[in-house]
């Protein structure tokens, strides 16, 4: 079997066509896989009609499962989450925002999985933001005021009793099963440039929202540093604009991208499912 790796044209991301992963995949092709992944950081295998059980078995060829804290498995799954909006919902747009998921934990995971379900005829389009790129392009004066730090990352805003996604939030009737928790306020420190664990390409790694602070700095001079490194590494020239279709997989690589959703699908129900991809 033989596969066609086809960028997308934009700065980066690619489609993968000429496999049915319904089926059992080589090794020899999961290589293949992994280094498209590794060059493209975004995979789409359009037109694969697959199951949970296929979904799992695609995400394991890639590492553990990773640990999915703060949002509820779908019914039968311990690894699968539902993102799914319904067509009247009027809760904010879930992960509208740029982020790296999981970020907050000790070892965040590799990358993430999403299968495209129900997908509205227009919208709901995901962003992504290479920070590879973002990195290399930034000034120096800048790039010299991150150089060696380190940045303290927490859930809190988001999944704490009192966060984006808190107990305000579940009464809006959000359909996601979102479950916040106290557990939200650890934090953890990563460093704010980071080598890829398989490349050894240096990264800028997450950004202020799971970012809260940096070590060794007062909140308002770490606040104004995250709030300038925001405005670089989300610009337009380090971005991939991803459309979705039904039947569609995509793959992404949290080590060396930001991601975030959009809405403009008002009216209709939308449901993908979605794995995470462990660090080995």
């Amino acid at each position: 079997m033989s596969i066609e790796i086809s960028p997308s044209g934009q700065p980066f991301a690619a489609s993968v066509t000429g496999l049915d992963l319904s089926q059992p995949v080589s090794p020899d092709l999961v290589q293949e896989i992994r280094n498209a992944w590794l060059k493209h950081h975004v995979l789409a295998f359009p037109r694969q009609s697959i199951s949970d059980d296929d979904l799992e078995r695609f995400t394991l060829l890639f590492g553990p499962f990773g640990d999915d804290p703060f949002i509820a498995p779908i019914p039968g799954r311990k690894h699968i989450i539902a993102v799914k909006r319904a067509a009247d919902e009027t809760a904010p747009i879930f992960a509208e925002t740029w982020h790296t998921d999981w970020s907050f934990q000790a070892t965040p995971p590799a990358g993430t999985c999403l299968y495209g379900i129900t997908i509205p005829p227009e919208g709901g389009d995901t962003l992504f933001a290479n920070q590879h790129l973002a990195l290399e392009q930034m000034p120096d004066s800048l790039r010299q005021r991150i150089e060696g730090r380190y940045a303290i990352h927490s859930a809190r805003n988001a999944y704490a009793p009192s966060g984006a996604y808190g107990e305000s939030d579940r009464a809006a009737g959000r359909s996601m099963d979102i479950r916040p928790s106290a557990d939200a306020d650890a934090t953890q420190r990563h460093p704010l440039i980071k080598p890829h664990p398989e490349t050894g390409r240096d990264a800028l790694f997450g950004c202020a929202g799971y970012i809260i602070g940096i070590e060794g700095m007062d909140p308002a001079e770490s606040w104004d540093l995250l709030s300038e490194i925001y405005r670089w590494q989300t610009q337009p020239q380090f971005q991939y604009r991803h459309k979705w279709q039904s039947e569609m997989l995509l793959m992404w690589d949290n080590r060396s991208l930001l991601h975030m959703a959009t809405g403009g699908y008002k009216g209709y129900d939308r449901l993908l499912h979605r794995t995470t991809i462990g660090s080995a």
